[in-house]
């Protein structure tokens, strides 16, 4: 009879088994199903960043394209690139060797072969705190690029301080403590005109004493052609050493564009000086010249790490040279079929 009860005893906790094994397999299955929703939900919101921000120069592209085809005539799409503001010696080379009937997969591989010059960047194993020093003319957005960068650190759980290295314009110190506040981020900062050099040193050596992770330094808007404010540039490179070794780790390039192909020049001359590690472009979204994008990247030999495509603290978004590709080559080409 005792057999009999432990039998059944036995019969029951290996149902209850087979239920929890059952119940658990589903909430896996739950989970998965989640997880793919949620990076199909990331790539759509990407897509519809670089939709968003490439929306003028789709109106270009339509000019020239308003059907979409399977191929397109050489000349149809030459005259397309043109309209994008790609410079036409950056065209030559991606057109060169094409067929008078251009498909997707044709014009695709040399679209995206224009940016394998730029070198690859390991973001893995970064530096404690690990320093950016934003460059860039006035006007160009460095300011609000600045801020979006430090959200992007909070959201990926980073601690992040500001420098207020733009001692030449008391509107850029209000600006960038604005933005502090509203971040709810430190900021090492110091009245106009003062040394902007000692504002970078401070900065990093209170993200040393703080253990914070992430620093960026924000700098005069200066242009090329202004001697004492590159020589300041120049002297800011060699105190960020100072204050930690091998820093600034990222000079980074801040481009406006609606200036197009004419941002090339101000980058080269930066370049030449301090020598920058990589590009942001802003105010893609207002511009029908997002084909210059292929020309900065290609002629500068340089990466672009972010576009931003609006104002507020999450309109920047990290750019990829294959969706930039395909986002133009959608509006153009019929969706191929597998």
């Amino acid at each position: 009879m005792f057999s009999f009860f432990k039998k059944k005893k036995e019969e029951e906790i290996n149902e209850e088994s087979k239920k929890e094994l059952v119940i658990e397999e589903e909430i896996q299955e739950i989970d998965k199903e989640v997880i793919l929703k949620e990076k199909e939900d990331l790539a759509e919101e990407k897509k519809g960043f670089f939709s968003r921000a490439l929306e003028k120069t789709f109106g270009t592209i339509k000019t020239v394209i308003p059907v979409k085809k399977e191929k397109i005539p050489f000349d149809d799409i030459e005259e397309m690139l043109i309209e994008a503001d790609m410079e036409y010696e950056i065209i030559e080379k991606a057109m060169d060797g094409l067929p008078e009937e251009i498909t997707r997969k044709q014009l695709r591989h040399r679209l995206v072969m224009l940016f394998e010059h730029a070198p690859k960047v390991d973001l893995n194993n970064l530096p404690k705190p690990f320093v950016r020093l934003i460059i860039g003319v006035n006007g160009a957005g460095k300011t609000t690029t600045i801020a979006k960068l430090a959200n992007r650190s909070k959201k990926e759980g980073k601690s992040v301080i500001l420098g207020a290295g733009d001692t030449f314009r008391a509107a850029a110190i209000e600006q960038l403590s604005i933005w502090a506040d509203k971040l709810d981020v430190p900021i090492i900062k110091t009245k106009q005109g003062h040394d902007s050099s000692a504002v970078a040193y401070d900065t990093i050596s209170s993200a040393i004493a703080r253990d914070i992770d992430n620093v960026i330094i924000d700098t005069a808007g200066r242009l090329q052609t202004q001697k004492n404010l590159n020589n300041e540039l120049i002297k800011i490179v060699k105190v960020c050493s100072k204050a930690q070794e091998n820093a600034p780790h990222q000079k980074l390039m801040i481009l406006d564009g609606t200036q197009g192909n004419t941002a090339i020049a101000q980058a080269k001359a930066f370049n030449e000086m301090v020598g920058i590690d990589g590009i942001i472009v802003t105010k893609l979204d207002g511009t029908a010249k997002g084909g210059a994008l292929f020309s900065i990247s290609n002629q500068l030999e340089l990466p672009i790490f972010f576009i931003g495509v609006g104002e507020k603290q999450d309109d920047l978004i990290e750019f990829s040279p294959d969706k930039f590709v395909d986002s133009l080559l959608d509006e153009i080409y019929i969706e191929e079929t597998i």
